[in-house]
């Protein structure tokens, strides 16, 4: 079975980079011990880059050409290796099983251990999948929805009903007033008993709904409880036939590292492990290498088919190791690894355009070296496109963030590398920001009160910027503006949405530049700075119900090496010169 796999079947011979910096790393500690030597934890690291983002891109390419890719959503992964002779190979995987087998031609199979427990698994699997079907079914109950739709019913007609009957008894209220000051003794008897008797008539008719209310929806309530009860019983037993399941595959699951240790599931997690741990790509792959001294370079994961069950995987994007499953094994199976070092050999694929960007840098210096020990990472150049004793412009390459995010793997930056290799680094704070897809002008203040006083101008929308980008389809119209409110969903971040009722207003005008086959090259100029409000009005119908090329987010499905949205002009006042200042940077698209 062909496993190994040449770079040239996924990426051209002449691939050109966009970023030498890795953009995440799969990392873990694991204990080390030797003879006299106290044990230590080692920090263990392997890059994703841009090299194996574009084989993983490849990869997508190919898994569009046969539908059986896209029926279920999984993660797939792809490891760059070395072989023993110098030699480049690219090894492929998909989690789990695909359409429901375990083992396909032209990917690393799983994990041994999984032949052992094959039988029981495929049972138990079975059993599971009947349990899911079920609970799909009753979760989708009729019933459901049309106990809401007659609860709703009779509490409009009690609303409505409570609504004349307070009009009556005010009424009546003025007219016991009446007759009592007008009427005497057998009137005033008669007249105040044909009030009371109104009002006896409303509290029947009341009476009579809730009835007619209990009569209906009663029945339905028993029938959703019990289906409720039958979803808690099924839900218990998925729960132990997937402990019973794991419990199987932990005692047989045997997982080894680069030192050629070998340990099973139960071993390395003998607190218990999630259902599916060891069947993940990144376990899959780095084994797989190691079993066949194979060294590995760079890796990379992305999901590809439906959105997950909970939505927060989306398809061709890139994740790092699962924080449950993968990232508690990565210690172990990285253990043994060497450091890679890139100043003694050619980075990764020895193209001559990599070359020569690889000498141009090392000429420049752009190295850091305090990641860890051994390994020294490459920082692409950031283009400086304005620069004074207040301010610095920088032209943002795609791909990487503006300022550090919350997480060490998320420490790379325009700010981080600006604040490391400026002499007045550490003075520096951004202005705003760019999504870490979109690349263009950030501007970055070089002191407190400038800071401010820019920070001013964009606050009081007195920044004017223009963004250029390429539209996945055929816009109609030629120009125009679109106002709608975005509001983030915090459960679902960072995506935003359209919200009439909690959103915050935000105003974009739009001219067509050209149409370019079924693209459309589109000039924005947003009035507001609301996260992600270009890409919202161009990917919602309201808007121009068209995403823009490269937002897998929004849903664009075409594969493409990043999102064409530029940030390429920035129009305003400078603080201390009052002149005004007017950047542009090149669309590279």
């Amino acid at each position: 079975m062909v496993v190994l796999h040449v770079p040239s079947d996924f990426i051209d011979c002449d691939f050109a980079i966009s970023s030498l910096s890795p953009s995440y790393w799969y990392e873990g500690r694991c204990l080390q011990s030797g003879v006299g030597v106290a044990r230590r934890r080692h920090r263990l690291k392997l890059p994703r880059t841009s090299i194996s983002e574009a084989i993983a891109h490849g990869l997508m390419q190919q898994l569009t050409k046969n539908d059986c890719y896209s029926r279920e959503g999984k993660m797939y992964g792809i490891l760059l290796v070395e072989l023993p002779n110098g030699e480049q190979r690219v090894l492929k995987a998909f989690s789990g099983l695909l359409n429901g087998c375990s083992v396909v031609e032209g990917w690393v199979p799983p994990i041994p251990g999984r032949d052992e427990v094959a039988l029981e698994s495929a049972r138990t699997l079975a059993q599971l999948d009947a349990i899911k079907q079920e609970l799909f079914t009753l979760k989708q109950l009729t019933e459901r929805q049309q106990y809401e739709t007659l609860s709703d019913e009779f509490e409009q007609q009690l609303q409505a009903m409570s609504d004349r009957h307070r009009h009556c008894k005010h009424q009546r209220q003025e007219k016991r007033q009446q007759i009592y000051n007008t009427l005497t003794k057998e009137a005033l008897t008669i007249a105040l008993e044909q009030l009371d008797e109104e009002s006896r008539q409303q509290g029947i008719e009341r009476r009579q709904i809730k009835r007619q209310q209990n009569a209906v929806l009663q029945p339905l309530q028993h029938l959703i409880a019990g289906t409720d009860a039958r979803i808690n019983e099924l839900k218990q037993q998925r729960k132990a036939l997937s402990r019973q399941l794991q419990a199987q595959m932990q005692a047989t699951y045997s997982l080894t590292n680069f030192s050629g240790r070998s340990l099973s599931l139960q071993q390395l997690m003998p607190g218990g492990s999630p259902t599916g741990t060891g069947d993940c790509c990144a376990p899959k792959l780095l084994h797989y290498a190691a079993t066949h001294n194979l060294k590995p370079l760079a890796m990379a994961e992305f999901w590809w088919g439906a959105s997950s069950v909970n939505q927060d995987k989306i398809q061709g994007e890139f994740y790092g190791a699962c924080a449950e499953r993968c990232q508690p094994l990565m210690g172990f199976l990285l253990s043994g690894l060497k450091p890679i070092s890139i100043p003694n050999r050619d980075f990764y694929i020895t193209t001559p355009l990599l070359l020569n960007t690889l000498t141009h840098l090392r000429k420049s210096n752009v190295f850091e070296s305090n990641e860890f020990p051994g390994f020294s990472p490459i920082k692409e150049e950031i283009p400086i496109i304005y620069e004074d004793e207040w301010l610095i412009a920088v032209n943002k390459p795609a791909g990487l963030l503006s300022v550090p995010g919350r997480y060490r793997d998320r420490q790379d930056s325009v700010l981080s590398r600006l604040r490391h290799l400026l002499p007045d680094g550490m003075a520096l704070a951004s202005v705003h920001r760019l999504d870490q897809e979109t690349s263009g002008i950030l501007l970055l203040a070089r002191d407190r009160q400038t800071h401010r006083q820019i920070s001013q101008q964009f606050q009081q929308r007195q920044v004017h910027k223009v963004y250029e980008a390429i539209l996945s389809g055929a816009v109609t119209v030629e120009q125009g503006k679109i106002e709608l409110p975005l509001w983030g969903d915090p459960e679902n971040r960072p995506y935003q949405k359209v919200d009439w009722q909690h959103g915050k207003p935000s105003l974009t005008h739009f001219q067509v530049m050209a149409r370019e086959q079924d693209y459309t090259r589109v000039e924005f100029t947003p009035l507001t700075g609301r996260t992600h409000q270009l890409r919202v009005h161009a990917a919602d119908a309201r808007g121009l119900g068209v995403t823009i090329l490269g937002d897998r987010l929004y849903g664009c499905c075409a594969v493409t090496s990043r999102l064409h949205l530029h940030a390429r002009e920035l129009r305003f006042e400078h603080p201390q010169s009052e002149k005004t200042l007017h950047l542009q940077a090149i669309t590279p698209f």
